[in-house]
């Protein structure tokens, strides 16, 4: 029976991101073009017609009409921009009259574009400017020293420079560096337009541009993290979300997407709800645990816990206390009661550290069993040393990880601990005697987090390539693949259900995805990710240095036909398996030989795999299943090795009339691609030289037998022509043959009598 999984996919998105855009433009006429350029932006002035100047030095000439960089070729520099520093952005609003330019910091320099009428009439009156004070100065060194940009003439004459083009209108100072500006497409009635800013912090904001200032209408400031989701925690009922980063503490209902709460904090890096989800802890960079009051949105206490960061904070379960672990080589055990201070009139929650144990490198993470008997220590030594959680004496120490454990979990009935380091491997390991089940090559880069789901032995783990990865600890199977964020994956959390998953990123998003009633089948995802992979990018990683390279074929030439594809990589391994079944079976032939020789009678069996087939016969069967159009990438992907043994069955299959140009296909495509190979062997000469001989003949005989064919199907259509009406045919097309060169040569006789004419006129 086929097992079958449901499916998890992605729901909700918690945050903002923000927008990459392109850094040219081009305004609404389309007659100019612009171009950051350092701390300047290039203004160029297009026409359609041949390219006369380059901008960017081109890889490849193409056809056809091109842009042509003409007249203009300056820059908005000083003293149109009011700063120097590097230009990321230019934008054109809607109708073309306004020009944004973002700097690498927190300015956005807005310019007003003039139209044609408007930049001659400038233009003219910066001539008339100039000629006056030329006059009044009486001196030719004022013009010779002053430096004049690129310009553009009209038709009129009138020399344009950039300055009688763009105008500076307004400067707008964001409070972060901005990441992305954009234009509204609808303009507001007072005013001229509306920016929108994206600021590095992961705010939005929005300002209405006018004639003489510009103010922020809108801020986008309380959804989403201004930085890394660092941690995320559930709480017990699937209710709240905390989400932690450098400097506040977020509470989300998960199942709308909306900020309930946020807390300024520092850097969180841990968190966790205590029961009845009324308080949280949340473990910092600096070595404090923060205590927030979930109703009231505060942050009632901060305790100094440990001398180093805080990186992990895990509860005991079926008890009021939990665990920390930090940096400054300390575990430290602490428990929480809800008690009234003097001085205050409510009770809150206190936490005291009753225990610690001393370790000896920094602690990464730490897990505790769900039965409360066993605590587990990932180090920055790369091991992870297990102790009883009620004496502290150590119980195991997990060896095998080269790079330090990141993440790790047990599984709920404690058999099973599973960590995820920073050499982007998995190691599912019993708790019971220390061994390793499995070490799966999990992710691209560092594991950063893994969970598994309640109840079962099904885990879910994150890493720095951007994807989630679902898995069944059991039988050590890839089931999903969950893809969707932008940076690399932080952390995450499962529903005490395993319905749902949420998982933050250093794109500052939480995601939530959702195990929907939609089935799936392993051996089907399987499928998909080979093709995927395959498909990506299928030359590269099996690039063959002995293959011949590829080259633009002339015209008229032959070139290399189909694509590798899932179906010609199946194909090829269906040659490679019927190469091996046929040596096998001709070594258990041989041996039976032998013992028949010894006087040993046996009975031999054959092998039923081969369906009564010899083993030459077997692997012609396999070959001839490939499609014609496959055969060449189908033959590139065989192994050297395999190459040889395909060749020595070439002689005997070039001795069947059907299959030597089959053969003829075969042998041509293997000499070509493994040439160099196949010299540098002996163990081919024997091969090759035999090949030679009798390919050669046998080719030589299916062309005279298509010859002989050819002229016998020539004798059978003459003596059909001679039975049926085709003379009749022939003489009718011979008569209008005829009459049409008649025609011909009455009229050229008319043509001649006209020119002789036309001469004795012109001589009288």
């Amino acid at each position: 029976m086929v097992k079958s999984y449901l499916r998890y996919e992605p729901r909700a998105s918690f945050g903002v991101i923000a927008s990459v855009e392109s850094n040219i433009a081009f305004d609404s006429s389309g007659k100019h073009l612009l171009a950051p350029a350092l701390e300047k932006v290039g203004v160029w002035h297009v026409r359609q017609g041949i390219c006369t100047r380059t901008l960017e030095p081109s890889t490849a000439s193409r056809s056809g009409p091109s842009l042509a960089v003409t007249s203009i070729a300056a820059s908005l520099s000083s003293p149109l921009r009011q700063t120097k520093d590097r230009v990321g952005t230019v934008r054109f609003n809607l109708s073309g009259n306004l020009l944004a330019c973002q700097s690498a910091g927190k300015i956005v320099e807005i310019f007003n574009v003039l139209d044609e009428v408007e930049a001659k009439r400038k233009a003219k009156r910066r001539l008339h400017r100039k000629k006056e004070k030329k006059s009044s100065k009486g001196s030719v060194e004022v013009a010779e020293n002053t430096k004049e940009p690129a310009t553009e003439e009209d038709g009129s004459g009138t020399l344009i420079i950039v300055t009688d083009i763009f105008k500076l209108l307004q400067t707008i100072r964001a409070g972060k560096k901005v990441c992305s500006i954009s234009f509204s497409p609808v303009t507001p009635k007072n005013s001229l337009a509306t920016l929108a800013l994206s600021l590095n912090n992961n705010l939005l904001e929005f300002y209405s541009i006018e004639n003489d200032a510009n103010k922020k209408n809108l801020a986008i400031e309380l959804h989403g993290h201004r930085s890394d989701v660092r941690s995320l925690t559930l709480s017990s009922d699937n209710s709240l979300l905390l989400s932690t980063s450098h400097n506040a503490v977020k509470i989300w209902n998960p199942s709308t997407g909306s900020c309930l709460r946020t807390i300024d904090s520092g850097y969180g890096l841990c968190g966790l709800f205590v029961p009845h989800n009324r308080y949280a802890l949340v473990g910092t960079k600096g070595g404090t645990v923060e205590i927030i009051d979930i109703g009231s949105a505060t942050r009632i206490e901060e305790v100094e816990a440990h001398g180093g960061a805080i990186r992990s904070i895990t509860a005991i379960p079926d008890e009021n206390g939990f665990v920390t672990g930090s940096a400054d080589h300390d575990v430290k055990f602490w428990e929480y009661q809800i008690k009234q201070k003097p001085g205050q009139d409510s009770k809150q929650l206190t936490v005291s550290n009753v225990r610690s144990l001393k370790m000896n490198d920094d602690v990464l993470v730490v897990a505790i069993s769900p039965d409360a008997k066993y605590i587990a220590v990932a180090l920055l030594d790369c091991t992870v040393k297990v102790f009883f959680i009620d004496s502290l004496k150590l119980f195991l120490t997990l060896y095998g990880h080269k790079l330090p454990v990141m993440c790790m979990d047990i599984s709920s009935d404690g058999d099973l601990i599973v960590t995820g380091s920073a050499d982007k491997n998995l190691k599912i390991w019993g708790l019971d005697f220390g061994d390793c089940h499995k070490s799966l090559f999990a992710h691209a880069d560092s594991v950063m987090a893994v969970q598994f789901v309640r109840n079962t032995h099904y885990m879910f783990s994150a890493g720095k390539d951007r994807l989630v990865k679902y898995w069944d600890a059991d039988k050590f199977e890839l089931l999903l693949t969950l893809e969707g964020h932008h940076a690399d994956i932080w952390c995450l959390a499962i529903g005490s259900r395993g319905d749902f998953i949420v998982t933050g990123s250093h794109d500052r998003s939480i995601r939530r995805w959702d195990r929907t009633e939609e089935p799936f089948f392993i051996e089907e995802e399987k499928e998909k990710r080979l093709e995927e992979m395959f498909e990506a990018d299928l030359e590269n990683p099996f690039e063959n240095r002995f293959a011949p390279k590829e080259e633009i074929p002339e015209e008229g030439a032959v070139a290399l036909a189909g694509k590798k594809t899932q179906e010609t990589l199946t194909a090829t391994d269906l040659i490679v398996e019927a190469l091996d079944v046929a040596e096998m079976e001709l070594k258990r032939i041989t041996e039976h030989e032998e013992e028949r020789r010894s006087g040993q009678i046996t009975r031999f069996q054959p092998n039923p795999t081969m369906n009564g087939l010899l083993p030459s016969d077997y692997v012609l069967d396999a070959l001839s299943k490939v499609q014609a159009n496959d055969l060449e990438q189908t033959l590139l992907a065989l192994p050297f090795s395999d190459v040889l043994k395909l060749l020595s069955y070439l002689k005997d299959w070039s001795s069947i009339p059907d299959k030597v140009e089959l053969v003829s296909r075969v042998a041509t495509v293997l000499l070509q691609i493994n040439y160099h190979q196949l010299v540098s062997t002996p163990a081919s000469r024997p091969v090759l030289t035999a090949l030679k001989d009798e390919l050669h003949s046998r080719v030589k005989e299916c062309k005279d037998t298509l010859g002989f064919n050819l002229a016998a199907m020539d004798h059978l259509k003459q003596l059909m022509a001679s039975r049926s009406d085709a003379l009749f045919q022939d003489a009718k097309a011979k008569l209008q043959e005829i009459r049409s060169h008649h025609s011909k040569r009455l009229e050229a006789r008319t043509d001649t009598k006209e020119e002789r004419r036309k001469k004795k006129k012109q001589k009288k």
